[in-house]
């Protein structure tokens, strides 16, 4: 093995060598060896073994370059799986992904707060996913649960209660954090260095990805981009900060103030914010004016929040996802791309690359289930590690370098 695979920071050989034909999405073995560094025979070994594991398969041949044509590799996609929750006030959701993040079922369910109903639901939901899905249950390895805050703030707490309730490991995370994961696993941030995913529920907050891994603080609150001052002045936040965005200019505020403009009032119904918010951007594109006047105005809101984390973490790519941004992403998008574009240091004429989410409204789950995935198959030296991990054990002849 040369140097530039020391310097990985997977677990092993493996974990190293699966990441990285999952980034390509197709790549030969002579392709494996210059993106690792490790050695031709190490490469040899560690496919091999992918291959007998039914993760990887050999897809065809490269075109000629004048030698022997290189058979290309990819993920078997339908090998593994894995279930993600996201845990909201506005309702459950629940997805099955295969191994590339992609998301085969999906469940909705009401949002529930008493403890052993959470575990029943999800209990129910993980069978009922895989068994309307036809699949092994052997093939799922893990399930993944997300909530809004501090990481599994509403389910830290339950995750002995529901590994034992579905049989499987369980791991547990933030919303914006996971939801930033699942970007990168399924390809919608790609490679890039520093990136990170805006996530807009009922609250904000972001998921920062820094070389391909999850960045989450000390505490696991980074990314807490809801509680950045826009206005130094303002009314005071839960948080006990002033002129937070997520009080100046998160969904609850757009809704709280819709409720007070005659045009709009008759819209909202108080069933939840998420639906009032839906609500409110409905309007917007029907060509409502107060409608669109206030979520423009939030959007200027989390366009000086976000040009602060750019600034900060200096971004390459800032994803938009989130059920707020999927009903409300034509007004957000273009507000936050004008304000990175101009307005951030160290970036050059082009900006931050801001874009929409391809699957904002159940980002969180899938990045749920990521965490699980990248776990149990490409887990890290540091950082998130199930429970009775299944990628935890590495054959004794392999151990030195495999």
């Amino acid at each position: 093995m040369s140097g530039p695979g020391r310097a990985t920071p997977h677990a092993s050989s493996k974990a190293t060598v699966l990441d990285v034909i999952r980034a390509a999405g197709v790549i030969s073995r002579v392709g494996l060896i210059g993106a690792t560094g490790f050695t031709g025979a190490t490469i040899s070994t560690v496919v091999r073994r992918l291959i007998d594991e039914g993760l990887v398969v050999e897809t065809g041949r490269a075109e000629s370059t004048g030698g022997k044509r290189r058979v290309l590799l990819q993920l078997n996609h339908s090998a593994r799986y894995a279930v993600g929750v996201h845990l909201d006030h506005a309702g459950n959701t629940y997805v099955l992904t295969n191994l590339g993040g992609a998301v085969v079922a999906r469940i909705l369910r009401p949002g529930v707060a008493d403890p052993a109903a959470v575990v029943g639901q999800v209990a129910d939901s993980v069978s009922a996913l895989v068994e309307g899905v036809g699949i092994e249950r052997e093939l799922v390895l893990g399930v993944g649960v997300v909530s809004p805050g501090a990481p599994g703030a509403d389910v830290e707490g339950l995750v002995g209660e529901l590994r034992r309730a579905v049989g499987l490991p369980v791991a547990a995370d933030n919303d914006a954090t996971a939801a930033a994961l699942g970007e990168h696993w399924s390809g919608g941030i790609g490679g890039t260095a520093t990136s990170a995913a805006l996530c807009m529920g009922t609250r904000l907050g972001a998921g920062l990805v820094i070389g391909g891994i999850t960045y989450r603080g000390n505490g696991g609150d980074a990314g807490e981009i809801g509680h950045v001052s826009v206005d130094a002045l303002g009314p005071v936040c839960w948080c006990g900060g002033r002129g937070c965005l997520e009080v100046m200019a998160g969904p609850a505020a757009v809704v709280a103030e819709a409720g007070e403009a005659p045009s709009l009032a008759r819209e909202l119904k108080g069933g939840s914010v998420a639906a009032d918010f839906a609500a409110v951007a409905r309007a917007a594109r029907r060509g409502e004016a107060a409608a669109l006047g206030l979520l423009e105005r939030s959007a200027r809101c989390v366009a000086v929040a976000a040009r602060s984390l750019a600034n900060l973490m200096d971004l390459e790519v800032l994803v938009l996802t989130g059920p707020g941004f999927a009903v409300a992403g034509s007004v957000y998008l273009p507000v936050i791309r004008e304000e990175l574009g101009r307005a951030v240091v160290g970036r050059g004429s082009g900006g931050v690359d801001v874009r929409l989410s391809r699957s904002a409204s159940t980002a969180p789950a899938i990045g749920a289930a990521a965490l699980v995935l990248q776990a149990e198959l490409v887990p890290l030296t540091q950082g998130l590690r199930l429970p009775e991990n299944l990628a935890a054990a590495e054959p004794a002849a392999l151990a030195p370098g495999v």
